[in-house]
């Protein structure tokens, strides 16, 4: 009797739900119930040892009361490392689990690009299927898919080897699993061609060519998912690391037909790329968040400096969805609501002379000049502040979504100071640290204080980074607007 109960209490079943993978576990192996968090956009996650999480381009698969991360983890040049998984129940608090595919996984892994990987289990098989998309490392002229599959969720995966599905080009790939029905999405013939195949009985390879319903179309990084009895395939165009439109379409069969492309979000995307959208099924209700990457790329960084932009996707009907920006979010898995915070604007004033700093004529443009003028209530003094972790934030200005910035990354007394493009950059990182009522903002890679230069206390006076003193005009409040 004993031993039947073990083995009951380490059984495990399917459960397929809106396109998420449950793999329901007993209670001996449940983890504890997840209470609310709140999850920072527009930055570079950590995990739960505080080291940065590389997770980039991938998706998510629930297993249990665990959800499993699956994504690119790159070398400085960008190429492949691992592909890295990391777990959670609350999708805030990540915990490292193992490195799942390697260089040593494979001969033709040890120099090459591996690309939005994705995680599906296939229930007859009792395996975890991986497909990603594969490159030599040198060019992007193989557009390969790629297969791997595993008997466990996070432990090594055996590598299967890479094709092109029924002879297309194949690059940004998603999978999708229809009640037991695998798909394999990919953007084909250099990415103008969006081509849904469906996958053989264990899901290594693929038996057919569903349709390509999108030719000429120019998409890529496809996410699949089901809301109701409606299919929607969100896009992005192909711009290389720069964002753009997102686009999707909808459909009451995969097999079609599918609508034309309608505009999601703003015309970057909020800076961010799709590579998932995860449905989080709770007591209360099924929220669906939108998974995406802000590379690296379009600033010039690597790729392991991409930072992650989380939003909860809303429907204005049953086949329309809505995505608006939020600075941060609150996520409760348990319940399966996900709320969007508004984010809170301040002006920021100099003890010495009474301004605020200013974003000079309004510009969005970077290296545009920050300087202190009095208190007009526009958007160009207006400031957000994101936190960065490590008692760090970002400060964000609100007409043009740029961050406060130390010129050229300078450590140097006098360094001008402008709004730049958001990057994770820690001469973009500012402590608010007391000074009795008031406080200095603290540049983190220099250590060095926002300073009003000369003490200026007119219109138009620069401002700059300077050691810290103590003085009047390195000293600043902030109030909500």
């Amino acid at each position: 009797m004993r031993t039947r109960s073990r083995l009951l209490a380490l059984a495990t079943a399917l459960v397929v739900t809106s396109g998420l993978v449950v793999v329901s576990v007993a209670r001996d192996g449940e983890p504890a119930q997840a209470a609310p968090v709140t999850i920072t956009n527009g930055i570079q996650f950590t995990d739960v040892g505080g080291s940065p999480l590389h997770a980039h381009g991938g998706g998510v698969l629930k297993v249990g009361g665990y959800y499993y991360w699956f994504g690119e983890n790159r070398h400085p040049n960008n190429t492949f490392r691992a592909v890295s998984v990391y777990r959670s129940v609350d999708l805030r608090n990540w915990e490292f689990r193992n490195d799942v595919l390697t260089q040593a996984s494979a001969t033709e892994l040890q120099v090459a690009n591996i690309e939005r990987p994705k995680v599906i289990y296939n229930a007859s098989t009792g395996r975890f299927v991986m497909w990603m998309h594969k490159e030599n490392g040198t060019n992007y002229n193989e557009a390969r898919a790629a297969v791997a599959s595993s008997t466990t969720v996070d432990g090594n995966y055996t590598y299967h080897g890479s094709f092109r599905p029924l002879g297309h080009m194949s690059r940004d790939i998603t999978l999708y699993d229809d009640n037991g029905t695998g798909y394999l999405i990919s953007a084909a013939d250099e990415n103008y061609d969006l081509h849904i195949y469906r996958l053989s009985a264990d899901y290594l390879t693929v038996s057919g060519l569903v349709g390509n319903f999108w030719n000429d179309a120019h998409r890529e990084a496809p996410a699949l998912f089901k809301r109701g009895s409606t299919y929607f395939m969100l896009t992005s165009g192909a711009t290389g690391w720069n964002p753009n439109q997102a686009r999707y379409a909808t459909a009451s069969s995969i097999s079609g037909p599918w609508t034309g492309w309608t505009d999601v979000g703003d015309a970057t995307t909020f800076r961010s790329q799709p590579t998932f959208v995860l449905p989080i099924q709770g007591t209360t209700t099924t929220s669906y968040l939108y998974l995406g990457d802000r590379w690296a790329g379009a600033w010039g960084g690597p790729v392991n400096d991409s930072q992650y932009v989380w939003l909860p996707i809303t429907f204005p009907s049953s086949t329309s969805m809505s995505l608006n920006w939020a600075p941060s979010i609150t996520v409760d898995t348990q319940t399966g609501t996900v709320t969007a915070n508004t984010p809170a604007y301040h002006r920021i004033a100099n003890r010495n002379s009474g301004r605020v700093m200013d974003v000079v004529s309004n510009s969005t443009a970077n290296n545009a000049e920050v300087k202190q003028y009095g208190w007009n209530g526009g958007g160009n003094q207006r400031w957000e502040f994101q936190d960065a972790g490590g008692g760090y934030f970002r400060i964000v200005n609100l007409n043009s979504g740029k961050c406060l910035d130390v010129a050229s990354g300078s450590t140097a007394d006098g360094a001008n100071i402008i709004q730049y493009t958001c990057g994770s950059g820690p001469n973009q990182q500012w402590q608010w640290a007391a000074i009795g009522d008031h406080h200095q903002l603290r540049a983190r890679h220099s250590g060095k204080c926002l300073d009003v230069v000369n003490a200026g206390t007119g219109d138009g006076a620069d401002i700059q980074q300077y050691a810290c003193h103590g003085g009047t005009h390195q000293q600043w409040s902030r109030t909500a607007t």
